[in-house]
């Protein structure tokens, strides 16, 4: 893509920031595993709540994955390794890992296994691989969510307390995970069971507009739709930022792995949906994009991942449409790092303004940074200046 001359020097020199920033991070931080920084500094998610298991932890890997791809310092290759190593106590947990098994994985050990051939990286990636097969439903023909909840987000749970016939749009976003394993296997299983359960999304979190559910309970037995409550987003109906991301990216990346053409045409429908809504709003991302105007709450998170999943749409149109999604890409991408990136390399995370949940009463969870919000602004950077590692 050609770009003028203030583009590509703000591309360049938003891209050393990220380098100063990062190698003074993996020096500091090497194989811990990062959530969000408390006091300027991140703090390893092990002995927290959170745990090894937690659906970010594979962020930080990406990151250094993505940085040892473009830089070729061994430093940021070391410290993944780490990790990786680490997140082998999750594959033979007793509570193993739920649908984000993709987070977890594809950024830490079959990132290494893309890169650098590791073998064992390769069986690492293959057992999360089977334990998320494990979740999917062939009668409803989608891969269930979480396990049950034991209470957390009550509203989110069916009479009998079970989450058995949940799905949620997160889970676009580990469906390669299935690709690659059946790609990497010569075994097809995979493969259905992931264009399954993105049909059904297609029918069931789609709505016709582009915009999305975050989650919806389904008949187990069927497949047939129960409920769509607000989830992570404002309410029933409402339109959360962060899911609308990860459907953009989602079915973005199941059409490159599928070669299905209704799936890149639900992304392109889903990406309208949400620029229509970040161009009235200066290009940053509100939670929700059908919340009140009042309070302003930002997501900048989702934001960064939308930008990816345009860039990733870019790849795959005509080159008569191209532009308008590397366009609104960088637009995201400006706005946020005006708006939110902190590049003191002394202070940990760059990107603020994440916030998990539309409804964070004491705010505990809103506008900060958050660690995937680091990755996926790496990941657009990287996809601009062509030094992108595919990992998904």
């Amino acid at each position: 893509m050609k770009r003028d001359a203030n583009t590509q020097k703000w591309l360049e020199e938003t891209w050393e920031k990220v380098r100063i920033k990062m190698t003074a991070e993996c020096g500091r931080l090497g194989e811990t595993i990062p959530f969000a920084p408390k006091n300027g500094r991140y703090f390893d998610v092990e002995n927290t709540p959170l745990g090894l298991g937690f659906w970010t932890n594979g962020f930080w890997p990406g990151m250094l994955w993505q940085m040892a791809h473009a830089t070729g310092d061994e430093r940021f290759k070391t410290a993944a390794r780490g990790v990786e190593r680490r997140l082998d106590a999750v594959l033979t947990s007793l509570d193993g890992v739920d649908h984000d098994a993709g987070f977890l994985f594809l950024l830490s050990a079959v990132a290494d296994w893309r890169l650098t051939g590791n073998g064992e990286s390769r069986r690492r990636g293959l057992h999360a691989a089977n334990l998320l097969a494990g979740r999917y439903n062939p009668a409803g023909r989608f891969i269930r969510a979480w396990d049950d909840r034991k209470g957390e987000n009550p509203q989110w749970l069916n009479a009998d307390g079970s989450v058995c016939g949940w799905m949620i749009v997160d889970c676009m976003m580990n469906l390669p995970l299935l690709y690659w394993a059946s790609e990497e296997t010569g075994d097809p299983r995979y493969r259905h069971a992931a264009r399954n359960h993105a049909r059904t999304a297609q029918q069931r979190i789609v709505r016709p507009d582009g915009s999305c559910n975050h989650l919806v309970s389904l008949d187990p037995e069927t497949g047939e739709l129960l409920d769509a409550p607000g989830g992570q987003g404002y309410g029933p109906g409402s339109s959360w930022s962060r899911g609308q991301a990860w459907a953009v990216y989602g079915f973005a990346l199941s059409y490159r792995h599928t070669g299905d053409r209704e799936f890149l045409d639900t992304a392109k429908r889903c990406a309208h949906y949400c620029i229509s809504c970040l161009a009235v709003n200066d290009w940053l991302p509100l939670v929700d994009y059908r919340s009140p105007k009042e309070p302003v709450k930002y997501d900048s998170d989702a934001g960064l991942i939308t930008a990816c999943g345009l860039l990733e749409i870019a790849e795959h149109v005509e080159n008569l449409e191209k532009d308008l999604y590397t366009d609104a890409a960088l637009r995201i991408l400006r706005a946020c790092a005006e708006r939110f990136c902190d590049w003191d390399p002394d202070t940990d995370g760059i990107v603020g303004g994440g916030t998990t949940y539309y409804h964070d009463p004491g705010g505990r969870m809103s506008e900060l940074p958050i660690i995937y919000g680091d990755y996926y602004l790496i990941e657009a950077l990287l996809r601009l200046r062509g030094d992108a590692a595919f990992l998904w």
